[in-house]
């Protein structure tokens, strides 16, 4: 229905600062997000302890990447702000304050409400203080027999200088007095606590009263520090840990090999530039002093903890508990429908399109027609990329196996992924020894795009087979991360893809593509043609929406653009997962743009992009996020659903269904804060568990 055409949008800068909430503030406000999944009460108790482990583990990689970078920035002035035009000096300042809050929220978390809701489920984290003379008897002598012949304590003094600390490794610092058998005076000593060492230990049954009985290792170490320096009297001893700068720095364009450049780099990682010095909440400021002399931070570097600090590891109890109750119900992953009484997916794939949707929907699906092409004497070639593959991918396996069943098999492995270099350095090396030729992609843009292209001889005709994703072939991660993922034998989708594959690996010319959106290229201004078609229909009078499912969205010109198109009148939903900086519901800029982060059992990981198109939406799955670096320095690929009937599912179960969420849904106010939805007179709605219900039918 045709609506009055609207009137002007009031003249306002759509770049003006004040218009962009910050990239990295935003980031750590999902962790915010995440810590409430952890004080949920309707959550089981297990997946609690999870996800306070989770945050845990972001906030060490938010310090390893995003706050090293600002630092180096700040020291040497090498760059220059953000859209929100805030200094690296005062963003480094705001930083700080919002981590002191959620640290102190975190320890409060685990010390007032997690560990004693453990207790009374009977799983209890023991400390010194609470050690029964049983629990000491039998840890002493593990310690004596599996701790100490490890342990190379190191006492300080001018012939034994500070050591070299690892990164995010646990370390206890000991004050000692008196003298040792060379007439030394005791001072200071550093244990250090070696990778071989499990951070948590089980008591065994037999010197517990039933129950599940754990100590931190660091809680060992500090109980039995005296037998660690006989003759001396330990004055104290102090946990602490120091967060290193993990960001590898090559230089792509002036390295002859990549691999080998990222494997020498590989080596000093873990002794990079320290950021951040975790400590615990006892520690005398002399001792704080020294550390801080020593590791060349500063005293807002310093994060006291109430609790371990590798709180981190708290969380890895949680597979080797065999207590359903305590974690959430079981479910098993289905298989597509269509594949029912097929045992030859080209078969079903020459006649419809397949959709996926991870983890509802089974991945062996995608193991099961690799290893069907793999085996297949019809199948020639096989391409890939592998960005993150897991450990336990049985895909690399199928590789191999096609490569030494005769197929041409090529494989585009992003070495630079990050915190997986050293994976996919040794992932390269085996397909390589295999006969698979494998490429590493481009130089200064990191291959993201996840595709799978298989080419089958039938009938004297080459017919092309495809699965794109919005997600990485990854075998964990399509358990628990939400995504979606199209099969199809299109040709025109099958002949843009050996088009990108064609580029990747023969560094070819410039393409065009009849159904894919490809970014460095087309995809960054075909996003915002899109938006900025819905806005020439508002202005028309016309119906016009958009609606975007997205991990982050940070990207100053689309911003700017979804700015003009609400002042246009053009309604938008954004689904955001993590970071995202548009400010919505700013008087006279973006009334009409609401945005929510959805944070459940799931990491919500698949990006759809969706446009009214007056009548004739548009939808897109896609492996891109809208932010800078996938638009402008990533190869990423954006898919249409063709198929009328999956693409309605795809908006009804990823767009209408997220949008309708009243239970897991967090709404972002215009100050950059988040607000939990709430069902009010509207019955309660779980996007993810009626993705649960609907998908996977009968499970347990």
């Amino acid at each position: 229905m045709r609506r009055k055409p609207a009137t002007p949008p009031p003249i306002v800068d759509r770049a003006a600062p004040e218009l962009f909430l910050s990239r990295e503030l935003a980031a750590l406000e999902f962790n915010f997000r995440v810590l409430a999944q952890a004080r949920d009460e309707r959550i089981p108790l297990l997946e609690r302890l999870r996800f306070l482990s989770i945050v845990a583990n972001n906030l060490d990689e938010f310090f390893e990447v995003r706050v090293a970078m600002l630092k180096h920035h700040h020291m040497f002035g090498s760059a220059a702000p953000g859209p929100d035009e805030l200094s690296s000096g005062e963003l480094l300042t705001r930083i700080r304050t919002r981590v002191l809050d959620l640290v102190d929220q975190q320890y409060d978390t685990w010390q007032h409400e997690l560990r004693p809701a453990l207790d009374a489920e009977n799983i209890h984290f023991l400390t010194r203080d609470s050690w029964t003379a049983r629990q000491r008897r039998w840890l002493q002598g593990y310690f004596e027999n599996e701790v100490m012949p490890v342990l190379s304590p190191l006492g300080l003094d001018p012939a034994h200088p500070f050591p070299r600390i690892l990164n995010k490794t646990l370390n206890v610092a000991v004050v000692l007095k008196g003298r040792d058998a060379f007439g030394r005076e005791g001072h200071m000593a550093l244990v250090r606590a070696p990778r071989s060492l499990p951070r948590i230990i089980r008591l065994p049954n037999e010197v517990c009263d039933g129950g599940d009985h754990y100590i931190f290792l660091a809680e060992l170490l500090q109980g039995f520090v005296d037998l660690m320096f006989p003759g001396f009297k330990v004055a104290g001893s102090y946990q602490f840990r120091v967060t290193r700068n993990s960001e590898l720095m090559v230089e792509e364009a002036e390295v002859d090999n990549l691999a080998r450049a990222l494997s020498e780099e590989l080596i000093g990682r873990g002794y990079a530039r320290p950021v951040r010095l975790e400590i615990g909440n006892d520690c005398p400021k002399a001792i704080v002093a020294m550390l801080i002399a020593n590791f060349e931070l500063e005293e807002t570097d310093v994060y006291r903890c109430d609790g371990p600090v590798n709180i981190i590891r708290a969380g890895t109890i949680y597979d080797g508990l065999d207590r359903p109750e305590l974690k959430f119900p079981r479910f098993i992953a289905q298989l597509p429908a269509a594949f029912n009484g097929s045992r030859c997916k080209f078969e079903v794939l020459r006649q419809r399109d397949v959709l996926l949707h991870h983890p509802y929907e089974s991945f062996a699906t995608v193991v099961d027609l690799l290893r069907q092409a793999s085996q297949d004497a019809s199948v020639l070639a096989i391409k890939q990329t592998l960005y993150r593959a897991g450990a336990d991918t049985p895909l690399v396996d199928l590789l191999v196996e096609a490569a030494r069943n005769g197929k041409d098999v090529t494989v585009v492995i992003e070495l630079r992924a990050r915190f997986d270099e050293e994976a996919n350095i040794r992932l390269a090396t085996r397909l390589q020894e295999a006969g698979v030729q494998v490429v590493y992609g481009v130089v200064g843009y990191k291959t993201h795009a996840k595709m799978l292209l298989i080419v089958r001889r039938e009938d004297e005709v080459l017919r092309r087979y495809v699965h794109l994703s919005t997600g990485n072939y990854h075998q964990g991660n399509s358990r628990s991360y939400t995504d979606i993922g199209l099969m199809t034998a299109d040709p025109g989708i099958g002949e843009d893809l050996h088009k990108v594959f064609q580029q990747l690996s023969g560094l070819g010319p410039m393409i065009e593509l009849k159904h894919l959106l490809h970014s460095p290229f087309t995809l960054y201004r075909c996003v915002l043609a899109k938006i900025e078609r819905e806005t020439v229909h508002a202005q028309a009078g016309q119906p016009a929406r958009i609606v975007a499912k997205l991990n982050a969205l940070n990207e100053a010109h689309v911003i700017s653009a979804l700015y003009r198109a609400s002042q246009a009148g053009v309604e938008i939903d954004l689904i955001v997962r993590g970071a995202c900086t548009l400010r919505p519901g700013v008087p006279g800029v973006s009334e009409r743009i609401r945005v929510r982060s959805i944070v459940g059992r799931f990491l919500e990981h698949s990006r759809v992009y969706w446009f009214g198109n007056d009548g004739s939406p548009e939808i897109y799955c896609a492996s891109a996020d809208w932010m800078e670096r996938n638009l402008k320095r990533r190869i990423e690929v954006a898919f249409p659903i063709l198929d009328p009937v999956l693409a309605a599912r795809v908006y009804d179960e990823t767009l209408a269904n997220y949008l309708a969420d009243n239970t897991e849904a967090w709404l972002l106010d215009d100050d950059g804060r988040y607000a939990r939805a709430t069902p009010g007179d509207e019955p309660p709605h779980s996007a993810q568990q009626w993705l649960l219900e609907k998908l996977t039918p009968g499970t347990v």
